[in-house]
């Protein structure tokens, strides 16, 4: 174990009961035990000392045991509806990688964009970012990591061996691969985690439902705009390959469709489920309106997906199913489980009074509305450089809200832009997975990563303060 980890295993704790034993409050009795648990979560997240959804485990028991809250009030945030929205997008992606259609799906993306060095980088790209849509963002990079290393290695072998030209290419697709991996999450509700958790506090706390398709509204451009601007920076300026000619990559894609053989009956079924399913999520408010007694809503059709691809039989008299519960054991229950922690911090604050105590504060103080939110938008993105993304919307959304009712604007419009900030984050192997599963690749030096991600921060920041200062206003 590092010597962070050691330090931050009693650290967590130690700070904790410091803060439940002051001998004056600093907010109240119940903030100051809040404050006291979030400091060990916090601690605990920053050094994962333990895995982040243990962490995520502490309010369930410290918050009955403080008086906070009883234990059925805190225990509802971990059954809580957006939850069951993400359990639900879990087994459709998973039903997509058990039949193979998630690279089948890529494959045929970068068949189409062609293979020319340029084109080739652009289909991985927007390859990844659409699997990443509706899959988990480390899936996504798995798939097409060793396609990427079939192609690169086509290069290596070549008879004038492996020049600058095929080291930029090299670059420009691992890392083209990871950035729309990071980017593509952005553009669906169930395609980064953060996004739910701010959706579910949206919904918890301050009853303001944000549909499948209005986040799409929101997601969808601006993860085209970062994608588009990522490969712009990569192959036209950073790492550029303009005398670098090959068409072999054609016969690996080739290669790697034909391995797979033609279209299952089982990915057949699937891709009438999942279809079905993105059809209800995006046309529910239509639906609603036409047949308003269904009173669909999106955890409703995710459950209701889940349930077709366990129970749909593909051969019945075999019992053979897409899916089996003894499947769900490669499920990220430890996701679900931190989201239930997050929605139950948030709820820890709100009861106790800090997030009234941070709107307040910032009510009474002469703080510029566009520097504030141009300052968190900062914070959150460099900040999610160095610690779980997931881990930070949970802590910090909460308190963000309670900035937003300070500073007398909608809540969306603060709250929105600062979590779409924690997905941006294209400067560090350690800050997201697929970042890390590139650089293992060894096509990839962190220097390198960080000198491009640094630039995609900066835009992504003058991204985000363009959505918060002109776009959401006019979408809500």
């Amino acid at each position: 174990m590092s010597l962070s980890k050691k330090i931050g295993l009693f650290l967590g704790p130690i700070l904790f009961f410091i803060g439940i034993n002051l001998p004056f409050y600093v907010i109240s009795d119940k903030g100051d035990a809040v404050l006291a648990v979030a400091l060990w979560m916090v601690i605990w997240w920053i050094t994962e000392v333990v895995s982040i959804s243990v962490t995520a485990l502490l309010p369930l028991f410290l918050f009955p045991l403080l008086k906070i809250m009883p234990i059925a009030d805190v225990g509802a945030n971990y059954g809580s509806p957006i939850v069951f929205l993400f359990f639900g997008g879990f087994v459709m992606a998973l039903a997509l990688e058990k039949v193979n259609l998630h690279k089948r799906i890529a494959l045929n993306i970068i068949k189409i964009t062609g293979t020319t060095p340029n084109k080739v980088v652009l289909g991985f790209m927007i390859a990844t970012a659409t699997l990443s849509m509706w899959i988990s963002n480390t899936a996504s990079t798995v798939v097409m990591l060793p396609i990427a290393i079939s192609v690169i290695k086509l290069l290596i072998n070549d008879a004038d061996g492996f020049t600058k030209e095929d080291q930029n290419f090299a670059l420009s697709v691992m890392l083209g691969i990871a950035f729309s991996a990071n980017a593509g999450g952005i553009a669906t509700v169930i395609g980064t985690p953060p996004n739910s958790v701010m959706i579910g506090l949206l919904e918890s706390e301050y009853n303001i439902e944000i549909s499948f398709l209005k986040w799409m509204v929101i997601g969808v451009p601006f993860s085209f705009t970062m994608i588009t601007i990522s490969y712009l920076v990569l192959v036209k300026w950073m790492f550029p390959n303009k005398n670098l000619k090959f068409n072999a990559s054609k016969g690996v894609i080739e290669e790697e469709l034909i391995k797979l053989g033609p279209t299952s009956g089982k990915e057949k079924m699937v891709l009438v489920i999942f279809g079905v399913t993105v059809f209800l999520w995006i046309f529910r408010t239509l639906i609603n309106s036409i047949f308003p007694e269904l009173g669909l809503s999106d955890t409703m059709i995710s459950i209701m997906a889940a349930i077709a691809l366990f129970t749909i039989p593909y051969n019945l008299k075999k019992e053979d199913y897409i899916i089996k519960w003894q499947d769900t054991s490669k499920l990220a229950w430890g996701i679900l489980i931190l989201f239930g922690g997050g929605l139950a911090l948030a709820k820890g604050m709100s009861v106790s009074g800090i997030v009234d105590l941070v709107a307040n504060t910032i009510a009474a103080s002469n703080i510029s509305i566009f520097v504030t939110a141009a300052l968190l938008i900062f914070l959150m993105l460099f900040m999610t450089e160095l610690m779980s993304n997931v881990a930070l919307v949970a802590l910090l959304a909460p308190v963000v809200a309670g900035i937003a009712i300070g500073l007398e604007i909608p809540i969306l419009y603060l709250l929105i832009p600062v979590t779409i900030a924690s997905s941006c984050a294209f400067m560090l192997p350690m800050a997201t997975p697929p970042n890390a599963i590139v650089f293992a690749s060894g096509y990839i030096k962190v220097h390198q990563m960080a000198r491009v991600g640094v630039i995609l921060n900066l835009i992504a920041v003058a991204l985000l303060i363009l959505l918060f200062q002109f776009i959401l206003p006019l979408l809500f």
